[in-house]
C-alpha cells in the first residue's frame, strides 16, 4: 500500500479495523477528484454520504439569511466530513468546496449500513469523530462569546499550524490556502479586525505573513495569545 492509502489508513474510520476489513472497505470506497472551488455538496441538499480526504484541502462553510459566510472548518488528508448523513439522512448543514485541488473518498449510506451492523468499533470511531466535531463547535461558540477577535486569531493560527505546519529553521511554517477573507470567516469577525490582529502579530515579531500562509516565529507567545 502507498503513501496516500497509509494515510486514509489513518482516519477514525479505518483505524478501528483489523487490516483486512479495512483494505475492504478501503475498496469499496469511490474516488473522486475535484478541482479547486468545486462543490462537494451544498448546505440544504438532501445526503447520504460521507467523505474522507486522501489529498488537499477541503472547506466547511455555512451562509446565514442575510448572505454573510462563515466557515466552521478546513480539513485535510485523514479527515472526515459529510458523516452526520450517515446516521440521520437528510438535508446537509454545510457546504463543502474544495479549498484545493482535492482527492476525496465517497462513502454512501447504503454501503456503510451493513459495515457497521457487525462491527460496532467502527460505529464507536464514527461516535468519536462526531462527539469531537460537537465538542469543536460548542469550544467555537464559546469563543465567540468570551474571547477577543486577536485571541481567536492567534488559535485559529494555532489549530492550522497544528494540521498543515511544517518546521522550517525559521519556525512553523503553516500552509492554510485560505485567502484572507477565508480566514476572516474562519475566525468569525470582520476581514479589517482579523488584518489588524495579524498585522499586530506581525509587528511583534510573532508571525510573518505570505500568501495564502503564514510563517509562525515564536510559537509560544502565540500560544499564550491563543488562550
Amino acid at each position: 500500500m502507498g503513501h496516500v492509502d497509509d494515510l486514509v489508513m489513518n482516519a477514525p474510520l479505518f483505524a478501528a479495523l483489523d487490516v483486512e476489513g479495512a483494505a475492504a472497505l478501503r475498496a469499496s470506497l469511490v474516488e473522486r477528484n475535484v478541482v479547486k472551488g468545486e462543490v462537494l455538496f451544498a448546505e440544504g441538499e438532501p445526503g447520504d454520504r460521507m467523505y474522507v480526504i486522501v489529498e488537499g484541502k477541503v472547506k466547511l462553510g455555512q451562509t446565514s439569511v442575510d448572505g454573510r459566510e462563515s466557515l466552521l472548518a478546513v480539513l485535510g488528508p485523514a479527515e472526515m466530513f459529510g458523516e452526520l448523513s450517515l446516521f440521520d439522512p437528510g438535508t446537509r448543514t454545510s457546504t463543502a468546496t474544495a479549498l484545493t485541488d482535492a482527492i476525496v473518498l465517497g462513502l454512501g449510506n447504503d454501503q456503510l449500513r451493513p459495515w457497521l451492523a457487525g462491527r460496532p468499533e467502527v460505529a464507536a470511531a464514527l461516535l468519536q469523530a462526531l462527539a469531537r466535531r460537537l465538542r469543536r463547535t460548542n469550544e467555537a461558540m464559546a469563543d465567540l462569546v468570551f474571547s477577543d477577535v486577536p485571541g481567536r486569531v492567534a488559535k485559529a493560527l494555532m489549530e492550522l499550524g497544528e494540521k498543515f505546519g511544517t518546521i522550517t529553521p525559521d519556525g512553523l511554517m503553516v500552509t492554510h490556502d485560505m485567502t484572507q477573507e477565508e480566514l476572516a470567516q474562519l475566525v468569525g469577525a470582520s476581514r479589517e479586525t482579523v488584518n489588524k490582529a495579524l498585522a499586530d502579530f506581525a509587528q511583534r515579531g510573532w508571525i510573518r505573513l505570505e500568501s495564502r500562509q503564514v510563517l509562525i516565529l515564536d510559537v509560544e507567545r502565540l500560544g499564550k495569545r491563543a488562550r
